[in-house]
């Protein structure tokens, strides 16, 4: 090779480099563009007498420069901030709507009770009646107006989700069709790196990242295949899978993720396997932070209707009926799955004598290998039952019309419609139960020193009318009574007198204290005059105080309605922190890994105008030994003549 070649050499190398920095500079903002270099080598050295005599250089490849490992830092990091700040923006519209002071329940809980202490304080105003059925009906339409803003926010999720499922399928053909003309590129360019459409497939490749957390596996065609969740195929090589926007099998209300396979078939990916991205977040929010405030505002809203209604059908209204239900109270939803195989559900109803215990889990009820399986799903603690009915967590699991086959399940929702469905039961203020249906009285002419108490009403009351039947305690000697009436067990003859000790009857219970004589008398009858009388509508008042929920089987209940609805809030609000904390700290670790990946890969133009002027001088180099090249032979041309 002559002098001539190496020059050319040189000069084909250095243009090169030129059009190599050119395209680094014109680039230089272009989103997932990677700088490219030149690599160069000596071409073969000819052998002489004098040793091996180097023949120039070539440009053996343009390499991209790029960090497989700094890149997947980058994917894993955005991937967790994107699922973080999908998460955030769904949790504040809950956290800002239950911490509102005049859109949350606490003002109408207080408005509420409130109207029940002014109609003791007065239980013959009708007003003051017909105020307390306004603010309950207040309290009734402040439940279901946040349960309608969860709805709302679920449907917005459900959207949601099926917006982000298509656009997964978007970049998914995408990476398909750009995996293709890589192979094709690659392969009619003896396997030289096709930098710019690698570059263009790892930035949708970012982009699919930002939805939905993906795994790739690189092939030796130059293609890759990219996974999501446990492994399921999302791009083979030139194929693209297609995910689908389906309803829960086992929730219709629930948009949910399935994998379209061979022949069409769509197979439902558990959510526990959809991770990162803006579509983990979506899920995760709904099955971590939205499911349980509702159902927390449902367990509120069926135990405060379930306990009034109980203390409300211990009392007397203004027409001298015993009471009714305050409220109606809703029953938990059962959902059977749709790829069950038997036939008809199971009965699921509340335990009021333990609706304290009511978590606001939802349940799975499996029917496996001969025995029931009950999984709480809040933390996934598995019940096993060989028989229905069960009661567990404040309601009871019955066989209903439930035949299942093996394998079979339902979704058990106690308290999800509770804030949904309460309502008030009726509308004549006449009929709240305001008195106690009984009253006790002592004879005038009693000579003893003994006393009888008022009287409560037993819970839960009688299903008959005896509770406002007349009993008469007719004191035989000081130590002995007999009672007579209409009820279970009356007569009853030659009792045994203790001070103080229960007297119990047609579903009523009264003390009777103090030194009676021979031929006192006490009677216990119907309430009939009492419109004054306030002494259930005061039992009913102390509710707000009692603690009423969040009980167990080794604990009774320990919050009042108030303070398990500050625990809803204080749940949301220190979710919500925790969310923008992780958020911002994937974020950090996201900026951390891009700076870090950038100053590799990213174009650098001080960097670049340097490259500039060394192949500028390398070529003005080679061009200068051409030049020189041309002069000898000119010189030895002229000495030929």
């Amino acid at each position: 090779m002559s002098i001539f070649s190496i020059g050319v050499s040189g000069l084909n190398a250095a243009q090169v480099g030129m059009l190599t920095t050119s395209h680094n500079i014109a680039n230089a903002s272009t989103a997932g563009y990677n700088r490219q270099q030149i690599v160069q080598g000596t071409n073969v050295p000819l052998f002489t007498g004098s040793g091996f005599v180097g023949q120039g250089t070539h440009v053996q490849t343009v390499q991209r420069i790029y960090d497989q490992f700094l890149n997947r830092q980058v994917l894993s990091a955005e991937a967790g901030a994107a699922e973080m700040d999908s998460y955030l923006a769904q949790i504040r519209q809950i956290d800002n709507l239950l911490a509102d002071t005049s859109a949350g329940l606490s003002p109408a809980l207080s408005e509420f009770f409130k109207g029940v202490q002014d109609v003791a304080a007065n239980p013959s105003s009708i007003p003051g009646r017909q105020s307390m059925l306004s603010a309950a009906q207040s309290l009734v339409s402040r439940f279901q107006a946040l349960d309608q803003r969860f709805s709302e926010i679920r449907d917005g999720t459900n959207k949601q989700v099926a917006e982000q499922i298509t656009q997964i399928n978007t970049y998914s053909a995408q990476l398909a069709d750009i995996n293709q003309r890589i192979v094709l590129a690659q392969a009619g360019a003896a396997n030289q790196p096709a930098n710019d459409l690698l570059d263009q497939r790892d930035q949708m490749l970012k982009e699919l990242n930002k939805l939905v957390r993906v795994n790739t596996v690189s092939q030796g065609d130059g293609s890759f295949s990219v996974f999501i969740g446990n492994g399921q195929p999302l791009v083979v090589g030139n194929q693209a899978y297609q995910l689908q926007a389906v309803q829960a099998p086992d929730d219709p209300e629930r948009t949910t993720v399935a994998i379209v396979g061979v022949g069409g078939t769509a197979l439902t990916l558990p959510e526990s396997q959809i991770t990162g991205g803006s579509l983990g977040g979506l899920l995760g929010f709904r099955s971590q932070t939205l499911d349980s405030a509702q159902n927390a505002l449902g367990r509120i809203a069926m135990t405060l209707a379930q306990n009034v209604n109980d203390q409300h059908r211990l009392g007397q209204d203004l027409t001298g009926a015993l009471g009714t239900n305050f409220f109606n109270v809703a029953t938990p939803t059962v959902r059977a799955n749709s790829l069950n195989t038997g036939a008809g559900s199971p009965a699921v109803s509340i335990d009021t004598a333990t609706i304290d215990r009511l978590t606001g889990s939802d349940y799975r009820l499996s029917f496996v290998g001969g025995n029931y399986q009950l999984t709480r799903l809040a933390d996934n603690v598995v019940q096993t039952y060989a028989a229905l009915p069960q009661t567990v967590d404040g309601i009871t699991i019955a066989a209903g019309t439930w035949v299942p086959a093996a394998g079979d399940s339902v979704l058990i929702q106690p308290t999800r419609s509770g804030a949904r469905n309460i309502a008030v039961a009726f509308t004549d203020a006449r009929q709240i139960a305001a008195a106690a249906p009984i009253r006790s009285s002592a004879a005038l002419a009693n000579i003893g020193t003994a006393a009888i108490s008022p009287g409560t009403v037993n819970a839960p009351p009688p299903p008959n009318a005896n509770l406002q039947q007349t009993v008469t305690i007719t004191f035989t000697s000081a130590t002995t009574f007999n009672v007579t009436g209409i009820g279970a067990g009356l007569p009853a003859l030659g009792v045994a007198y203790t001070a103080g000790a229960d007297i119990t009857y047609n579903g009523w219970t009264a003390q009777i204290t103090g030194n009676p004589a021979g031929g006192d008398i006490f009677t216990i009858d119907n309430n009939a005059s009492g419109v004054a009388d306030n002494r259930n509508i005061a039992l009913l008042g102390a509710l707000q105080t009692r603690s009423t929920m969040i009980g167990s089987t080794t604990s009774g209940p320990t919050a009042t309605y108030q303070s398990a609805y500050s625990q809803i809030v204080g749940a949301v609000g220190s979710k919500a922190n925790e969310v923008a904390a992780i958020g911002a700290a994937q974020q950090g670790l996201a900026d951390h890994a891009t700076t870090a990946l950038q100053s590799l890969s990213g174009v650098n133009l001080d960097e670049e105008a340097a490259n500039l002027l060394r192949y500028q001088q390398a070529y003005q180099a080679s061009a200068k030994v051409l030049d020189i090249a041309s002069s000898l032979f000119d010189e030895i041309l002229a000495l030929g003549r």
